[in-house]
């Protein structure tokens, strides 16, 4: 259906898809459009776009896949972005994507979108699950009360595409509806829009529908105004009419009993009541939220008595394959690379390479970046698909349930959880993921905290420290891996506690206020498609971060090989560094070697180990350690004991974030202020708990 093809602009057809999330949205997306699409940023803003390019019947479409909003209201930048590329960007049509399963709720999107313009379908998704579930939907009847096209189907079939275009044609074409269906508000406020819109309706509104525009002037939102006046002209809103036009309307709000605050929370009620109305009128059936087997497993994964435990144990397997699984390919990944090394090694030395600039380019630029990706590809590729199975499963999102009430009652947004759970991939995802949250206050409490949730960049140090120290796994056996694993999970746990303890600090002291309601929903479970889950887990998530690791360790590597060979005073400038630091490292429970390797080891925590061992060993490089046996040898050689173990561990858990999550929170933020603060209060509590751990037990 999608080939990649060069579209002459100005012959295309820009079709919107809106939708809220987990509709499947983009899934029908990407059966569209194929690989002939690209992904980026909205101007001016964090929230990443997609867009692609295909042909039907001789028609040229660009379809975007606009971010997931359950309104257009303008609550967060994903609902935003959605609304003013609806409103300014004016597409030929708007597909809206609707799981049919909980159609009420979907299509409060719907009438909202339908207010802005009536070049609308409607994709009744998800028909498969509402038929086990034993719901019968009408989708000619939904199209007869709306007056816009409707089709129910199923994303993942083979002829839904075709099916699409066919309606996407409706839509646009000849057909396409002049006049959509059009909620009706309370008397009061139907009586306040007439002045407005007779004044409106003799303006040029470039496009937007004058109701919709008299609609969000008495609602008053200031992000909105400021899109207005970008799209209309300062000058539109100071007409003396319209100013009239709206004392007017104001003045007949209030003898309603509508104060203008109150205004907002009236019309998302009326929605709320139409959409109601509207379901009533297609959906017959048994009236269920889940399958009779939903029920039964929600009530066990997000129960009191097993939720937590079966999420602890799902976390020890998933640890527990990652483990066991990388060793062995981590080890041929390291020798091939470093075989390739030595090929480079003989090809510079040949060309002739002064060595100053071979050691440079192989020993410190080439190793650094070999070293990162045998220890991180290994165990990405495995810890990511098994987390995107989890999420395609809907397992996720139940984890995020059973974690949502430790986070309200530390005064933050349950959505915090679900921003947790991204972070293990990568803290930078965690932090982007933080757009979801509403309120800039609970954002910025979780985008602070991201950090205390162990990146898959820690995880190899983690795993390395926790199996040689703490569960005596230096020989690899079935056992302590077993073991290694249940000790790792309960290391996640206590960094789910601390992000929680950092939160309830933040909401009292920094960042105070009251924490904002949420609806957290809980899709259907559903047999993910592995094909599917491995690609993405790989191209969008392994591949991705494996690329960022690589591109900022590099060029850091040089740094680091600098220091470990340029010498004063008959010592490099490394032993220098952390003879320096050897004092405060001991209050704290470590060495000047063991911090000095967290400082410099800043571009990516995948490089703290091998900084460490080449500091050990005096080497000009970094070091290749064959076996966890050789890595314990070096350590319990320069003095490491257990505790030695758990207090880098804890400051594995607890330091400041590598430079790329910090550039995501600069971003984010906006704000050097707050990157600042992320980089310093993990860092604090980690400081102050090894103190008081090395108090006790040093």
């Amino acid at each position: 259906m999608a080939r990649r093809t060069e579209i002459p602009p100005g012959e295309v057809i820009t079709i919107a898809m809106a939708g809220n999330p987990n509709v499947g949205k983009s899934t029908l997306f990407n059966a569209v459009t194929g690989l002939n699409q690209h992904t980026g940023n909205w101007p001016g803003k964090t929230v990443a776009s997609a867009e692609g390019l295909c042909r039907h019947g001789g028609k040229a479409y660009r379809l975007v896949d606009l971010p997931g909003t359950y309104s257009l209201l303008a609550h967060s930048a994903e609902e935003e972005v959605a609304r003013n590329f609806l409103c300014f960007s004016r597409p030929e049509a708007v597909c809206i994507v609707c799981d049919a399963t909980c159609l009420e709720r979907n299509l409060n999107l719907v009438l909202q979108t339908l207010e802005i313009t009536p070049r609308a379908a409607i994709c009744l998704n998800l028909m498969d699950e509402a038929k086990k579930r034993k719901l019968r939907i009408e989708p000619a009847r939904l199209e007869a009360l709306l007056g816009v096209p409707v089709m129910g189907c199923t994303a993942r079939q083979k002829n839904t595409p075709a099916r699409l275009f066919s309606l996407l044609e409706r839509a646009t074409g000849s057909q396409k509806a002049a006049r959509s269906y059009m909620p009706r508000y309370p008397e009061e406020i139907e009586k306040a829009l007439v002045p407005v819109c007779r004044v409106l309706q003799k303006k040029d509104c470039r496009g937007l529908a004058p109701r919709w525009v008299a609609l969000r002037l008495l609602e008053g939102d200031p992000t909105l105004m400021e899109e207005l006046d970008r799209h209309l002209g300062p000058d539109f809103r100071r007409d003396a009419g319209l100013f009239i036009a709206m004392t007017e309307a104001e003045r007949l709000l209030a003898e309603g009993g509508i104060p203008q605050g109150e205004l907002p929370d009236r019309i998302v009620a009326t929605l709320a009541g139409e959409a109601s109305r509207l379901a009533a009128a297609v959906v017959t059936g048994e009236e269920k939220s889940y399958s009779t087997a939903d029920r039964r497993l929600d009530k066990v994964l997000t129960g009191r008595r097993w939720g937590i435990p079966i999420m602890l144990g799902l976390l020890a397997v998933i640890f527990w394959l990652t483990i066991s699984g990388a060793n062995l390919p981590s080890a041929l990944l390291a020798k091939g690379l470093f075989r390739l090394q030595d090929l480079l090694s003989g090809a510079l030395l040949g060309l002739g390479v002064p060595l100053w600039l071979h050691d440079a380019l192989i020993l410190g630029v080439y190793r650094v970046a070999a070293w990162v990706v045998s220890v991180m590809l290994p165990p990405m590729a495995i810890f990511f698909p098994l987390f995107t199975l989890l999420e395609d499963l809907g397992v996720l999102p139940r984890i995020a349930f059973n974690l949502d009430k430790g986070f309200a009652r530390c005064n933050a947004c349950g959505k915090q959880a679900l921003t947790m759970c991204m972070g293990f991939g990568c803290n930078a995802a965690g932090v982007v993921g933080c757009r979801i949250i509403s309120g800039k206050r609970e954002r910025l409490i979780a985008i602070l905290t991201n950090s205390f949730v162990p990146c898959n960049g820690r995880f190899p140090m983690l795993i390395a420290l926790i199996s040689l120290f703490l569960a005596g796994n230096s020989g690899g056996s079935a056992a302590g891996s077993l073991t290694a694993a249940g000790v790792l999970a309960l290391v996640v746990v206590f960094s789910a506690a601390a992000t929680l303890a950092v939160s309830f600090i933040l909401s009292k002291t920094l960042l105070r206020g009251e924490s904002s309601a949420f609806t957290l929903e809980l899709p259907p479970y559903r047999v993910p498609r592995i094909g599917q889950v491995i690609v993405r887990s790989v191209l969008d998530r392994t591949l991705h971060v494996l690329g960022r690791a690589a591109a900022v360790a590099a060029p850091w590597g040089l740094a680091v090989y600098a220091l470990a060979n340029i010498s004063a005073g008959g010592e490099t400038l490394l032993s220098w560094f952390c003879s320096w630091l050897d004092p405060a490292a001991r209050l704290i429970g470590l060495d000047g070697v063991i911090l000095a390797a967290f400082i410099l080891g800043l571009p990516a925590n995948e490089l703290v180990i091998p900084i460490m061992l080449m500091a050990y060993t005096s080497g000009s490089c970094l070091t290749e350690i064959s076996s966890y046996a050789a890595l314990s040898e070096v350590l319990s050689g320069n003095g490491w004991t257990a505790m030695t173990a758990v207090s880098a561990v804890l400051f594995t858990l607890m330091h400041s974030p590598c430079s790329t999550t910090l550039l995501t929170i600069k971003k984010e933020t906006g704000s050097i202020g707050w990157t600042a603060a992320a980089a310093v209060i993990p860092t604090a509590a980690g400081i102050g708990l090894l103190a008081v751990l090395n108090c006790i037990f040093g």
